[in-house]
C-alpha cells in the first residue's frame, strides 16, 4: 500500500469494519463530505486524518503501524490557517483531543502563548478573540478546548510543559485575569503526571525559542508558525525538536523554584492593581 491508494484502502477498512461513514466521520471529528473525499481518493489524507481515522474506525495496533507508515511517506505536511478555519476551530480541538487520547507523553515548547492544555476560560477567550469568529464559533471554540484538558487527568500519560518567562508577563489578558491564569499553572504543576518549566529571562541562552511546537511521543512534531501548521513524521527531524526541548528543559526551573517564580510574578500583578 502507498499513499496515492491510501484512501481506498481505508475505505475498504471502514466498510470490512461494519461501520457506517457517518460513524466513523464523527468518530474522526471531520465531515462526512471530507470522509468520503479521503475514501474516493479526490483528497490525499494527513497524517492527522488518518489517525482519527484508524482510532475511530478501532484497529488493532498492528494495522495502525502499517496505515500510518503510509501516511508519514510526506514526512511534512503543512496545512493554512485558512483552511482550519474554514474546518472549523472546534473541530480542530476535537481533532487535537482525539490524538491527545492516544498520546503517552506529550512534550510542548511554548515562547508566546500558556499552553492550551493549561489555560483558564478567561485565556483561551482571549486567544480565540482575536480569530474574528461569530460569537456562536467563539462559544464551541471554548469550549472544546477547554474539554480537552481532562486528557491531564488521564492515568497512564505525562505531560511536560516548557514556557519562557515572557510568556507570564505578555498581556493576553488584563491582570487580576492573569493572576488567576499563574494559580491554574501553579496547581497543574502539582499533578503527578505534569512537569511544567520556565525558561527565565535572566537565564544565559545557548539557544533561540523561535516558535512553538510539541511533540507527541516520538512520532510527530507540530509547529505553529504565522500562516500554517506544520506537522512533522521523519524520525531524523523529530530527533531534531526532541533535542531542542531537552535543551531547554536543562535550563528552565522547575518544581518549588518555578512555583516560587509564578507566584512572584502573580504577586507584582496584585500590587499594580493595587497602585493602579
Amino acid at each position: 500500500m502507498n499513499k496515492s491508494s491510501l484512501g481506498s484502502a481505508l475505505r475498504e477498512l471502514r466498510e470490512s469494519s461494519g461501520k457506517e461513514a457517518k460513524a466513523v466521520a464523527r468518530g474522526a471529528a471531520m465531515s462526512c463530505s471530507k470522509l468520503s473525499k479521503i475514501e474516493n481518493g479526490n483528497t490525499a489524507p494527513s497524517v492527522t486524518d488518518v489517525d482519527c481515522i484508524l482510532t475511530a474506525i478501532g484497529v488493532s495496533d498492528g494495522v495502525k503501524a502499517e496505515y500510518m507508515a503510509a501516511a508519514r511517506e510526506a514526512a511534512t505536511e503543512v496545512t493554512a490557517w485558512r483552511l482550519i478555519r474554514r474546518l472549523g476551530y472546534s473541530r480542530k480541538q476535537q481533532q487535537v483531543q482525539a490524538l491527545e487520547s492516544q498520546t503517552a507523553l506529550l512534550r510542548l515548547f511554548q515562547p508566546s502563548l500558556v499552553p492550551g492544555l493549561l489555560q483558564t476560560p478567561e485565556y483561551v477567550r482571549a486567544v480565540f478573540a482575536r480569530r474574528n469568529l461569530t460569537d456562536e464559533q467563539l462559544e464551541r471554540t471554548v469550549g472544546a478546548r477547554l474539554a480537552r484538558q481532562s486528557v491531564l487527568y488521564s492515568e497512564g500519560k505525562a505531560f511536560r510543559f516548557i514556557i519562557t518567562e515572557s510568556v507570564l508577563r505578555w498581556r493576553i489578558i488584563p491582570p487580576l485575569m492573569m493572576v488567576g491564569q499563574l494559580d491554574r499553572l501553579i496547581s497543574a504543576s502539582r499533578l503527578p503526571n505534569v512537569d511544567i518549566r520556565v525558561v527565565a529571562l535572566s537565564t544565559p541562552q545557548v539557544d533561540f525559542p523561535g516558535h512553538s511546537f510539541s511533540i507527541r511521543d516520538e512520532r510527530t512534531v507540530t509547529i505553529e508558525t504565522v500562516h500554517a501548521e506544520t506537522v512533522v513524521t521523519d524520525p531524523r527531524d523529530v530527533a531534531l525538536y526532541v533535542a531542542k526541548f531537552e535543551g531547554f528543559a536543562a535550563m528552565a526551573v522547575s518544581g518549588d523554584v518555578m512555583r516560587a517564580m509564578l507566584e512572584a510574578i502573580r504577586d507584582e500583578l496584585l500590587r499594580e492593581q493595587e497602585t493602579g
